[in-house]
Protein backbone atom coordinates (compact mmCIF):
# COMPACT_ATOMS: atom_id res chain seq x y z
CA UNK A 1 0.00 0.00 0.00
CA UNK A 2 1.60 3.62 -0.85
CA UNK A 3 0.21 6.84 -0.02
CA UNK A 4 -2.28 7.55 -0.18
CA UNK A 5 -4.24 4.51 0.02
CA UNK A 6 -8.19 5.53 0.64
CA UNK A 7 -11.86 4.94 -0.34
CA UNK A 8 -12.98 1.88 -2.42
CA UNK A 9 -9.18 0.69 -2.38
CA UNK A 10 -8.80 -0.02 0.65
CA UNK A 11 -12.21 -1.22 1.61
CA UNK A 12 -11.41 -3.58 -1.40
CA UNK A 13 -8.64 -5.02 -3.00
CA UNK A 14 -6.00 -2.99 -0.95
CA UNK A 15 -6.76 -5.52 2.00
CA UNK A 16 -7.94 -8.81 -0.17
CA UNK A 17 -3.72 -10.08 -0.17
CA UNK A 18 -2.18 -13.05 1.88
CA UNK A 19 -0.10 -10.76 2.74
CA UNK A 20 -0.21 -6.95 2.84
CA UNK A 21 2.69 -4.83 2.41
CA UNK A 22 2.81 -0.86 2.78
CA UNK A 23 5.83 1.59 2.49
CA UNK A 24 6.64 3.65 5.73
CA UNK A 25 4.30 6.75 6.57
CA UNK A 26 1.68 5.68 4.14
CA UNK A 27 -1.60 7.33 4.84
CA UNK A 28 -4.28 4.33 4.82
CA UNK A 29 -7.77 5.20 5.52
CA UNK A 30 -11.49 4.48 4.15
CA UNK A 31 -12.66 7.71 4.77
CA UNK A 32 -10.69 11.18 5.62
CA UNK A 33 -10.27 12.64 9.06
CA UNK A 34 -12.49 15.14 9.07
CA UNK A 35 -15.64 12.78 7.01
CA UNK A 36 -14.98 10.60 10.15
CA UNK A 37 -15.13 13.71 12.94
CA UNK A 38 -17.94 14.65 10.84
CA UNK A 39 -19.83 11.73 10.61
CA UNK A 40 -19.09 10.44 13.90
CA UNK A 41 -18.88 13.40 16.11
CA UNK A 42 -15.59 12.37 17.51
CA UNK A 43 -12.21 13.84 17.40
CA UNK A 44 -9.75 11.42 15.56
CA UNK A 45 -6.09 11.34 17.14
CA UNK A 46 -3.08 12.22 15.02
CA UNK A 47 -1.47 9.51 13.21
CA UNK A 48 -4.45 6.93 13.66
CA UNK A 49 -4.41 6.70 9.96
CA UNK A 50 -0.38 6.25 9.23
CA UNK A 51 1.31 2.75 8.45
CA UNK A 52 2.70 2.63 12.00
CA UNK A 53 0.08 3.19 13.74
CA UNK A 54 -2.25 0.85 11.65
CA UNK A 55 0.68 -2.06 11.63
CA UNK A 56 0.74 -2.04 15.13
CA UNK A 57 -2.75 -3.22 14.95
CA UNK A 58 -2.42 -5.89 12.97
CA UNK A 59 -4.03 -4.53 9.86
CA UNK A 60 -0.61 -5.39 7.38
CA UNK A 61 1.94 -7.55 7.64
CA UNK A 62 5.11 -5.57 6.77
CA UNK A 63 6.60 -2.14 6.23
CA UNK A 64 8.77 -1.88 3.41
CA UNK A 65 10.64 1.46 2.15
CA UNK A 66 9.91 1.45 -1.78
CA UNK A 67 13.72 0.77 -2.53
CA UNK A 68 13.76 -2.34 -0.74
CA UNK A 69 10.52 -3.67 -1.87
CA UNK A 70 12.01 -5.74 -4.83
CA UNK A 71 14.19 -7.76 -2.56
CA UNK A 72 11.17 -8.33 0.12
CA UNK A 73 9.29 -9.87 -2.57
CA UNK A 74 11.69 -12.25 -3.88
CA UNK A 75 12.55 -13.74 -0.86
CA UNK A 76 8.90 -13.87 -0.01
CA UNK A 77 8.09 -15.24 -3.05
CA UNK A 78 11.00 -17.84 -2.78
CA UNK A 79 10.09 -18.49 0.71
CA UNK A 80 6.48 -19.75 -0.54
CA UNK A 81 7.56 -21.14 -3.36
CA UNK A 82 6.64 -25.09 -4.66
CA UNK A 83 10.14 -26.61 -5.17
CA UNK A 84 9.46 -30.28 -6.48
CA UNK A 85 11.41 -33.12 -4.91
CA UNK A 86 14.03 -34.71 -6.73
CA UNK A 87 13.67 -37.81 -8.72
CA UNK A 88 15.62 -40.39 -6.28
CA UNK A 89 13.30 -38.71 -3.54
CA UNK A 90 10.11 -39.91 -5.85
CA UNK A 91 10.77 -42.98 -6.26
CA UNK A 92 10.56 -44.39 -2.38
Amino acid sequence: LTSPTTGGVTASFGMLGDIIIAEPNAYIAFAGKRVIEQTLNTTVPEGSQAAEYLFQKGLFDLIVPRNLLTSVLSELFQFHAFVPLNQNETEH
